[in-house]
């Protein structure tokens, strides 16, 4: 289980594109105190430290009642208390934690996703049953039978491609292959389409 949001180095699995506009962290989510989530706590984001790392949720923007339309993004670097630079451009690659859950029932995950594939949908979810750190899954609505916004689609991470002239895939790591009768977080590389619900 990871103890915060993606702090990697190699967050970033491309160099582009890049469209970065500046947000108020009370405009994203799931992210905050517990109070201010539905259904359960996330990390708070915070200016990094020596203690600190820099963070690079994919959150979505704006209000929950504009699900599933809300634009999403990857955080890039925070400015003071309460500013963000997210990158909101569509195809950009980033490494991130997702939870292999595909379904809810009675506010408690019920079905599970055993082998992720290239092109899978992720969705920014606020549900309960995701770890502290965690905003992505497989499902397409939260505990509450609400619809997630998408955020994108796991895609293949840097290293899966030769630097080689030649070009083309190395031994790709896809599919992502673990239980599909209980909760896994896994580490992927999500190709964002934060306006794909538009």
């Amino acid at each position: 289980m990871p103890a915060g949001f993606y702090s990697g180095t190699d967050w970033e699995q491309t160099s582009g594109p890049q469209l970065n506009r500046y947000f108020e962290q009370a405009d994203l989510w799931p992210q905050g105190l517990a109070s201010e989530i539905d259904g359960g706590d996330k990390d708070v984001l915070a200016v990094a430290s020596s203690t600190q790392p820099e963070l690079h949720p994919v959150l979505a923007i704006g209000e929950r009642a504009f699900r599933p339309k809300n634009l999403t993004g990857v955080i890039v670097k925070y400015e003071g208390a309460s500013k963000v630079l997210m990158n909101i451009a569509h195809a950009f690659t980033v490494r991130q934690y997702v939870v292999n859950i595909t379904g809810y029932s009675g506010g408690a995950a019920d079905a599970w996703d055993g082998s992720v594939e290239a092109g899978q949908p992720v969705y920014v979810d606020d549900s309960g049953p995701l770890a502290a750190g965690i905003t992505l899954s497989l499902a397409q609505t939260n505990e509450s039978a609400s619809q997630n916004p998408l955020a994108g689609y796991i895609f293949y991470c840097q290293d899966d491609y030769d630097d080689s002239a030649f070009g083309g895939l190395n031994s790709a790591g896809l599919p992502i292959v673990h239980s599909s009768t209980a909760t896994v977080e896994f580490l992927a590389c999500v190709l964002l389409t934060p306006y794909s619900a538009w």
